[in-house]
Formats: C-alpha cells, sequence, structure tokens
C-alpha cells in the first residue's frame, strides 16, 4: 500500500531513512515521503513520524492544480462526515492561505464537512514543490516516548540516548518481530527497551558490573550477561541486529586500554556475531566509518547535534 507520512523536523535525514523498517521510500521532500508499505499497521513502530496517510495523489504547488486532483480522482467521503486539513512545511511553493486550500477541499470533497466530530480526514501537504495529498489513517503517539524518560526509571545514568532517537536507532537496524537484537554495550537499558516494543528478541550485555545490575534493575525481564565487547561470548553469525551506544570517554567503565582499542575491538566482535547481510547501528561520538569500513558497507551515517560539544554520529553498518 502506498502511504505518505508526515515527518518530523528535528533532523534532516533521520526520519525518511527510519521509514526502511517499514517499506521503501520512492519519493521524499522535507517533512513528507511517500514509501510503499506491505503492512500500514507496523508504522506504529516509527518515532521520527507524526501522522500516516493513504496516499491519494500529488500536484504541483497551486490551488488550481490541487483542485484538478480532486476533481480527476473523484474524491469522497462515501457519506462519512469529514474534515480538510493542510499541513505547510517551510520551503513550500504554494502561494494561497492554508485557510482558502482548506475550504477549497471542502467544497471539491464529496460528503458532509463535520470540523467537531469528522469520522474521515483528508489531509494535504504542501513541501517544496509538491502537494501530496492522503487519508489519515493513523497519528504517531509521539508523547509515549516522552513518559518512558529515562529519568523516570529506577537505575539512571546522565548522558544516555532518549527514547524517541533510540527506537530509531532500533528502526535504522530493520530489526523486525521475532528476531535477535544485540546490545554489547547495554547501559541503562534504553536500546533494549525499545527493540522489546516492536517486538524484538533484544539481549544486552555490559562489562561494567554495576550497569548489568542497573539495567536488570530497570527491565528485569531481559537476558543480559556481563561481557568484554571485544570479546562477546556468542556463536559467529547468531545475530539478525546490533545496535549500540559506544563509550564517549573516560567517564564510562571501559577494560580496553584507549577508547580507539575498544572501538576496533567491538567492531570485530560486532562482525564476528552479525548475520550476513544485516545491520549494526552505532552511535559514537566522532568518526567511525573509516575503521568500520574495514570490515562492513557504511550504508549511512548521520550527524545529530546534542549540545555544543556533542555531536553523536549514528553509523549504519552492513555485513556482506
Amino acid at each position: 500500500m502506498r502511504l505518505i507520512f508526515e515527518l518530523s523536523g528535528e533532523h534532516p535525514n533521520l526520519p525518511v531513512a527510519e521509514l526502511e523498517c517499514v517499506g521503501r521510500v520512492v519519493e521524499a521532500r522535507p517533512q513528507v515521503a511517500v514509501a510503499e508499505c506491505p503492512d500500514p499497521a507496523a508504522a506504529a513502530r516509527l518515532s521520527l513520524t507524526h501522522a500516516v496517510l493513504a496516499y491519494l495523489g500529488s500536484c504541483g504547488p497551486s490551488a488550481d492544480e490541487l483542485a484538478a486532483l480532486i476533481s480527476d480522482i473523484s474524491l469522497s467521503s462515501c457519506g462519512l462526515p469529514f474534515a480538510a486539513r493542510v499541513k505547510r512545511v517551510a520551503g513550500s511553493e504554494v502561494g494561497e492561505p492554508v485557510s482558502d486550500l482548506e475550504r477549497l477541499m471542502g467544497t471539491l470533497i464529496d460528503g458532509p464537512v463535520s470540523l467537531d466530530g469528522p469520522e474521515m480526514e483528508f489531509r494535504a501537504v504542501l513541501s517544496a514543490d509538491r502537494i501530496y495529498l492522503g487519508r489519515l489513517l493513523s497519528r504517531i503517539d509521539r508523547g509515549a516516548y516522552d513518559r518512558r524518560r529515562p529519568s523516570t526509571r529506577p537505575f539512571f545514568h546522565p548522558g544516555v540516548i532518549l527514547p524517541r532517537t533510540a527506537r530509531a536507532v532500533v528502526n535504522l537496524s530493520l530489526a523486525g518481530p521475532g528476531e535477535a537484537l544485540y546490545d554489547p554495550f547495554c547501559g541503562t537499558g534504553g536500546l533494549l527497551a525499545e527493540a522489546a516494543l516492536v517486538g524484538a528478541c533484544p539481549v544486552g550485555s555490559d562489562a561494567d558490573p554495576a550497569m548489568v545490575a542497573g539495567c536488570r534493575l530497570n527491565f528485569p525481564s531481559l537476558p543480559l550477561f556481563l561481557a568484554d565487547a571485544t570479546a562477546i561470548p556468542l556463536k559467529p553469525g547468531s545475530l539478525d541486529a546490533v545496535v549500540t551506544d559506544l563509550p564517549y570517554g573516560h567517564s564510562s567503565w571501559i577494560r580496553s586500554p584507549d577508547l580507539d582499542g575498544l572501538y576496533a575491538g567491538a567492531l570485530a566482535e560486532i562482525h564476528r556475531v552479525l548475520r550476513q547481510g544485516r545491520r549494526a547501528v552505532v552511535v559514537t561520538h566522532q568518526e567511525i566509518a573509516p575503521v568500520a569500513g574495514r570490515l562492513f558497507t557504511v550504508v549511512q551515517v548521520h550527524r545529530q547535534r546534542v549540545h555544543k560539544s556533542l555531536t553523536r554520529r549514528i553509523t549504519v553498518l552492513r555485513k556482506e
């Protein structure tokens, strides 16, 4: 099924990249993308999407072209009360006011208009040189990520990845329901928790006994063990996905004498335990693509500014 995704504007590339876990992206512009998705319900796992629409069509950036599109497809609410909404993204070339476009849609769509209690909602997204027209299927409950922020857990450690980003990292791994996902630096368990919520089978380890104990306190049902990430006690090719946030500095408890050695050793072990053709998503504070590229194909690198002294690198790797 062809779907339109209204995307978050908090990062220029991550929201589109995340869509790969639910379908094949065929078109993208700022804060909107179109994708072919075999299971629309799977879109509920997305963290950087606001709304999901059934694709009805697209046209050029004018009221006349929108009117022609609605007329050409004979758009109807099938007798259900409906509302027409328009979202303008910064940089849209559409000159007409949003309110005028909403009135136009309400006039041209066959069916009773109801702004207070609509049973159907048609939406037009104005982005760059296109207007995307769709029927609302679902909204993503982004507030759920805020409700499980790390500071609400029994065991907390500063600097952890927030749930919305953690979910995006899990989604970038393309781990599906029932697949084995591993975090060799599990810390407080945020990545593992998001993996469990999308139906994957997560397992975690850490070299710091305090972190393993704290993670177990946060998530008692998760399988965890104590291990050095440069000597992972798992069989070769036994994992469908690896997601991890590597230590950033000396405040992290590590067994390797230096971070470079730790990174190189951990990447080699991640490559060993990952199945062929599958992905590892590695979060770091520094570029690792040159080192990782000796073992993996570097699929993507996303930079996320956390504050003035820290920019995360989210590196997506594939084992060939």
